[in-house]
């Protein structure tokens, strides 16, 4: 722009100039080249005219006629009826600065006009394009409760069903528990048994609240240690299915605020899901790490068939399942979970190359966000 406004002036004024001195150096029995030199001056005036205007083309014609003035009286003085048209040049060098000037000007305004309508018909596109992004959020908002709504009418019929035998399992495995003594490795499996009976029996609960969200009961939770919990109890199912499950530990223990048992459940829930679509021989790896201390990510990644496109952006719906005997819960329900913590849950996957969960956590504890 600076450069611009120096180079323009610089040539206007060459011209100008330049002009001038063929007149004033021509001999005057040259009239020919003279008439020539009188019409050069017109360019000068449109370039002013164009760059600069009504103001800029008037300008410029009038410094050409004070310029070529002094040529007309004094050189050419003695031939003044002769030459009454290089007069009458001198006004065609105004009117054309002017009326030049003049359009160039309200092109120039309505170029700005128009500009200033696009801008405005880009800023309506954007907020069109952000309301109808808007409505379809919200439609898939409905969509999602109508379907938690039927979750939550079918898990009442469930928790009355299923309740029942959980007590009677539970019962049994308590009157079982008092033959073995603490140390026996029956003993410990018969409390894993309870344990996971009162998990089931308020897994059925959560069930009944997935369409009125619970408060959580927020408190310190050591991530790396509710993983290995986890792991722990797929151990077995691991072995079973040739599937390697690796744990990596993160720099330092990350805690974050968090309900342990709705974690465990959102974790277990996805690591089943990863045992059961990854092929014999291979892993599972989960890590573990912390982005500029305020977030915890815990990355679980498969190495089965991957997921396509289309089923990706159907995979969060409840009741949706690739599986013949899958209910299409696990992942609706985790990622309910881990939004009632304020956190993420993503899957990132193409077909073919495997599947990586990707769960952010906020720690909202500075003091809490872990120790090296």
């Amino acid at each position: 722009m600076e450069k611009s406004s120096i180079v323009r002036p610089v040539i206007l004024i060459s011209f100008v100039i330049g002009i001038s001195l063929l007149h004033y150096l021509t001999p005057l029995h040259l009239p020919y080249l003279h008439a020539i030199f009188q019409r050069l001056y017109y360019l000068p005036i449109i370039l002013a005219a164009l760059w600069y205007g009504l103001r800029g083309g008037l300008l410029c014609s009038l410094i050409i006629s004070v310029a070529y003035a002094p040529h007309l009286l004094f050189q050419w003085g003695g031939h003044v009826t002769m030459e009454m048209e290089k007069y009458l040049e001198i006004i065609l060098y105004n009117i054309v600065g002017g009326m030049t000037g003049l359009l160039s000007q309200r092109e120039r305004e309505r170029t700005v006009e128009l500009q200033k309508t696009a801008r405005g018909l880009e800023e309506s596109y954007q907020k069109l394009q952000h309301q109808s992004e808007r409505i379809i959020s919200i439609e898939e908002q409905l969509r999602r409760a109508e379907k938690l709504s039927t979750l939550g009418e079918m898990a009442a019929v469930l928790a009355h069903e299923i309740r029942n035998p959980l007590g009677s399992i539970r019962g049994t495995a308590e009157i079982l528990k008092d033959d073995y003594k603490p140390g026996d490795p029956k003993h410990e499996f018969i409390e894993i048994q309870i344990k996971e009976t009162e998990r089931l029996n308020r897994v059925v609960e959560d069930f009944l609240h997935m369409a009125r969200p619970q408060p959580a009961d927020m408190r310190p939770c050591p991530v790396q240690e509710e993983l290995e919990m986890i792991v722990a109890l797929v151990a077995n199912d691991a072995r079973e299915r040739q599937v390697k499950l690796i744990l990596q530990p993160p720099p330092f223990r990350v805690i974050i605020q968090a309900d342990g048992e709705k974690l465990r459940q959102a974790f277990l829930n996805i690591i089943i899901n990863a045992l059961q679509a990854t092929p014999p021989g291979e892993g599972v790896i989960i890590s573990t790490t912390v982005h500029q201390a305020t977030i915890c990510e815990i990355r679980l990644r498969d190495t089965g068939p991957g997921i396509d496109a289309a089923t990706l952006e159907r995979i969060f719906e409840p009741f949706f399942t690739t599986k013949h005997d899958g209910t299409g819960l696990g992942l609706a329900i985790s990622r309910k979970i881990i939004e009632s913590h304020s956190g993420t849950l993503t899957l990132e996957s193409e077909s073919g190359q495997g599947t990586t969960v990707i769960i952010r956590l906020p720690i909202n504890d500075p003091t809490s966000g872990g120790t090296p």
